[in-house]
């Protein structure tokens, strides 16, 4: 193209010669002197570069040719300013490998469709009783099944864990127990066999078995013959009938094998326990909103059937999409609101320098005016430069971005879904390009328009005086809005700090040093019976409790910050049945001396003994939030209230558990977390339905005297109770305490390191801006210090001006702040999105930094020399 283009020119070169030589000859026929002749021939042809200019405008290819020219030319004046083409380039790439990087992250994990057949048309259904959502009865699903006609499918699922035989030793395994519809509901065939037929789905003719990729691969060692082959699952025996492709996790919870629900016609008959996930696929003809309108319809139906379990109880539905990634979309967006801002801040540093730049530039535009470029043209050939600039930035800033997924995924927090997805994929380098023109545009704009309105003799004047006064203006706005941007930044980063701050004081309720933590789960197979599933633990407490080193041992339902668990409507005596006066609480079974080994206060009564048996007086222990909900003002100890099961006569004949103690509140589900009530049953007095409520699965607690975690000591201790059974999940009491606080301490890290590097950059834009009018002012500085200005004030002058700057920013960032940072409300503990602290903090650090960043031009000018200010001028 470029060798053509050079013919094409040439040929015009020559036309224009020969047309003046032919007009310089006619005039001298006409009497005129050469010189004369030749004078007129050109003035009645005209600027030459404009026709030129004018020539090429009407080439079909000259807009491409002058792009190509305008890039090769941009990149020659990079290279003869490597200085600014270096911090230039670098201050981009941070913002555009920041803005990547995020993109990628909220690509994987909320932009990416679920791996399933149209997730738009699938509804998440949970019921509604108050302001809570729990999960759905077996009842209420079977019946929602039969009557709606607004799903083609409706599937149920609860998670589950196994046992899994295997050569090396028992593993323990995450599944689902799945209704016989499940794969069908979400369009996903098996990468091998099938899935579950109608006859598998009913009691008796469930022993099979479908397994994930992941599974199959890891621990079955890829072979296509287990199909048909049987598994070993909490010791009894499954054929696998088929596996599910790798991409397969519908409900984003790692699971890897699936088993018939086979619900039992009392399992069918059950409108009391809400455990179930229910998923339904949309007819093509149906909203969200009509299946909604259907299900409320079928709710009041159920309420006036089952007026004491469906009372006021109701079904909410969304999409299933926001309902797995909704506690995501806060975050992620919050994060790319963040680099969008450092993003900005990126270009007005560069944008400073380009208008720093195009001061030195001014003769070089003016003669390019002067020999008849327009201004579209001049402002087009620097846009030109900005893009290979921002081409650069943006090569760099992918570059980062690598480096930035790479490390996401390595010390992200384990409970964002899909994280471990993310990558530098074909979408997020059209986001990278798309910001790279952005950003090219954005810092360049300003700049170009500003350098093709200069006047001529403004140009060519000699010396440089003092710049521009619109000039100045606009790099001090630009300045003013880093601040501002910086602000908003830090005040984020700020409130996430003081807030991990105050989490981490946060007394969890119990001694967390030297506790440690494993769960446990019985088979169902093996420990069928409730009494030999309690012995069983209770003989795990004794072996642990006799190790080397370890001072006691208990079991309890579920540890704290362990997640999950179980919650029962209380009845308070004296009060009649009706589902208003329940207070929801949280289960928890325990062993006696979990409460000392634990060591949770006793504020009231006593803890249990062994002696809370079955055939005595069934008692409970109670938090004091729970005792204040109950008996708001009175003495709990003696109060009875019922729950967990029903009498003799019916669920309406009560079973009254008699309060023996108060403990004190327990951050069970987190430290950042409010306290909701608890209350504890002795393992030996739960009723036996109770066993199926927890899985047959138990936390087994320890009391150390220090020193490391004895895993093969307790793997020994559980084996030789329940052979075939592993423990996993063990870990210290303070390190769950640190994995539970994981997720928001990342938050806090990423935002902070965005809110550092948006300091840096506004610290140079200040150093940069003051720098340069030190620089163009050097002449009226030497002027006043001869005319006997001291050099303290030329100091003062050079730092009120920085101060200015800084003031307005913090100003204009303070109002922004106070509005933007109401976003990341949800995710602070204790701490006001609004608090005075935090804000006067975080503008006293940048009022110093930008302090410090105007200092070293102030002293720059201080040691002006005004004899050698004014001889240079």
């Amino acid at each position: 193209m470029r060798g053509r283009r050079k013919r094409m020119l040439e040929g015009l070169d020559q036309d224009i010669r020969e047309h003046i030589e032919r007009e310089t000859q006619d005039n001298i026929e006409r009497g005129m002197t050469p010189e004369e002749a030749a004078y007129a021939a050109r003035r009645k042809f005209g600027n030459v570069t404009q026709v030129k200019e004018d020539t090429r405008n009407v080439w079909s290819v000259v807009w491409l040719e002058q792009m190509v020219e305008d890039m090769y030319f941009g990149l020659r004046m990079l290279r003869k300013n490597p200085g600014f083409a270096a911090v230039a380039v670098l201050t981009l790439a941070l913002g555009i490998g920041a803005n990547a990087a995020i993109f990628s992250v909220m690509n994987a994990v909320l932009l990416k469709p679920l791996a399933i057949e149209d997730p738009s048309r699938l509804l998440y259904v949970q019921e509604q009783w108050r302001d809570l959502f729990p999960a759905v009865s077996v009842g209420n699903f079977n019946d929602l099944a039969q009557q709606s006609i607004s799903f083609a499918k409706l599937c149920a699922s609860n998670s589950a864990s196994f046992n899994l035989a295997t050569d090396e030793a028992p593993q323990r395994v995450q599944g689902e127990l799945a209704s016989g519809n499940y794969f069908a509901t979400f369009g996903v065939q098996p990468l091998v066999g099938r899935g579950f037929t109608t006859d598998e789905d009913k009691p008796g003719h469930g022993q099979v078995v479908v397994i994930s990729e992941r599974l199959w691969r890891t621990q079955l060692h890829g072979d296509l013959a287990i199909v048909g082959q049987p598994l070993l699952l909490n010791g009894a025996r499954y054929t696998v009938v088929g596996i599910m492709p790798k991409t397969f996790d519908p409900l984003l919870n790692d699971s890897d094998i699936w088993i018939p629900e086979a619900f039992t016609a009392k399992q069918l008959a059950d409108y009391d326990n809400h455990y179930l996930n229910v998923m339904g696929r949309l007819k093509d003809n149906v909203s969200a909103a009509q299946a909604q309108a259907e299900m409320d319809t079928i709710a009041a139906r159920l309420q006036q059937q089952h007026p004491i379990d469906n009372k006021d109880r109701g079904f909410r539905s969304t999409s299933l999409t926001a309902a797995l990634l909704g506690d995501q979309r806060l975050v992620l967006r919050m994060m790319l609101g963040a680099v969008g801002l450092l993003l900005l801040i990126a270009c007005a540093n560069v944008a400073n320098l380009q208008l720093a730049r195009a001061r030195s530039r001014q003769r070089e535009i003016a003669l390019r005016a002067a020999v008849g470029a327009s201004p579209q043209r001049i402002v087009r050939q620097l846009l030109a430069e900005n893009v290979v600039l921002g081409v650069f930035g943006g090569v760099g800033g992918i570059l980062l971005a690598f480096w930035g997924v790479s490390w996401v995924v390595v010390h992200g927090p384990a409970d964002v879904p899909r994280l471990q997805q993310t990558a530098i994929d074909a979408k997020t380098l059209a986001f990278a390009c798309g910001v790279t023109l952005f950003s090219s545009v954005l810092f360049g704009l300003a700049p170009a328009l500003r350098s093709a309105s200069i006047r001529l003799s403004e140009a060519f004047k000699a010396g440089t005086g003092s710049g521009s006064g619109s000039r100045d203006r606009l790099r001090s706005g630009l300045v003013i809005a880093e601040v501002a941007l910086a602000l908003m930044l830090m005040a984020g980063a700020g409130l996430l700090i003081r807030s991990a701050l105050l989490v981490s004081r946060v007394d969890p309720g119990f001694d967390t040093p030297n506790l440690v933590v494993g769960r446990v789960g019985l088979s169902e197979t093996g420990y069928h019976d409730p009494v030999m599933a309690r012995q069983t633990f209770e003989r795990m407490v004794r072996e642990a409790a006799a190790l080397p080193g370890v001072q006691s041992a208990a079991v309890v339902s579920r540890a704290p910050l362990a997640g999950g668990g179980s919650s029962n409507g209380l009845l308070a005596e004296g009060k009649p049945f009706d589902m208003a006066n329940l207070i929801d609480s949280q289960l928890q079974v325990v062993s006696p001396g979990y409460v000392s080994t634990v060591r949770i206060p006793l504020k009231a009564g006593r803890d249990f003994t062994l002696q809370d048996t079955r055939d005595r007086t069934l008692v409970t222990l109670v938090n004091e939030t729970l005792a204040r909900s109950m008996w708001p003002g009175q003495d709990p100890i003696g109060k009875r209230f019922a729950c967990c099961e029903p009498g003799p006569k019916g669920r309406m004949d009560p079973v009254w558990h008699e309060v023996v103690g108060v403990v004190a509140d327990v951050r069970a589900w987190g430290l950042d977390r409010q306290i909701a009530p608890e209350f504890y049953l002795p393992v030996a007095q739960m009723p036996a339905s109770a066993w199926d409520w927890i899985g047959r699965t138990m936390d087994l607690v320890i009391r150390t005297e220090g020193g490391a975690i004895p895993v093969r000591e307790l793997q020994t201790v559980v084996a030789s109770v329940a052979p075939g059974t592993p423990i996993y999940h063990v870990s210290s009491m303070q390190n769950t305490i640190s994995s539970s606080l994981e997720r928001s301490r990342f938050d806090t890290m990423l935002l902070t390191i965005f809110a550092v590097t948006a300091l840096l950059l506004s610290s140079i834009g200040i150093y940069g801006v003051l720098s340069y009018t030190v620089a163009q002012r050097t002449r009226d500085i030497g002027i006043r210090m001869t005319l006997g200005a001291t050099r303290t004030q030329v100091m003062r002058n050079v730092l009120s001006y920085g101060a200015r700057l800084t003031g307005l920013g913090l100003l204009a960032g303070l109002g922004a702040a106070l509005v933007g940072t109401r976003v990341v409300a949800s995710l602070l503990y204790s701490v006001r999105p609004t608090d005075a602290i935090t804000f006067t903090a975080v503008s006293a650090v940048l009022a110093g930094v930008a302090l410090l960043a105007s200092y070293i031009p102030a002293r720059r000018a201080m040691r002006v020399d005004p004899m050698v200010a004014l001889r240079h001028e």
